[in-house]
């Protein structure tokens, strides 16, 4: 998991070589304006989900782990996000859906964390997350990279 802000993103983007395409998206003038739901970056192994809604506090939030994809997740206004190592996840509440590439748990995060404005965290496979757990509205957009870029 890694937590930094967007002016910073460059120290990360040799990562993976697909999160320097994710941060561009990130980048635009419009990010603001787009409207709630999937944005097409680079077909199926890039793609930005714009989320506009509710938190649903720490006490609704869930961990997810994810295979296929790294998270970057960025807010525009603020998050608050659950952490756990996905290998100390046990009590999933669902099997992995392959096709969507999630798998939900009822285990309770081991930290939380703050991110404000601007501030994005990056969550990659072995990072189980529970985003959205802010109270009050929530105005981020997840960026899903492949892991397996593919050049």
């Amino acid at each position: 998991m890694i937590l930094s802000r967007l002016e910073n993103a460059e120290r990360w983007e040799r990562v993976n070589p697909g999160l320097a395409a994710g941060f561009a998206f990130l980048r635009r003038a419009d990010l603001g304006e787009l409207p709630a739901g999937r944005q097409e970056i680079d077909g199926a192994r890039l793609y930005a989900v714009i989320i506009r809604g509710q938190g649903k506090g720490k006490e609704r939030a869930k961990l997810e782990v994810h295979r296929k994809f790294i998270d970057i997740q960025y807010s525009l206004n603020s998050d608050v996000i659950g952490w756990k190592p996905a290998g100390d996840c046990r009590n999933p509440e669902q099997p992995f859906n392959v096709e969507k590439d999630i798998q939900l748990f009822l285990d309770t995060p081991d930290s939380w964390i703050s991110v404000p404005a601007g501030c994005f965290a990056i969550y990659f496979p072995e990072d189980g997350h529970a985003p959205q757990a802010a109270e009050g509205a929530v105005h981020k957009v997840i960026v899903k990279v492949a892991v397996d870029w593919g050049g």
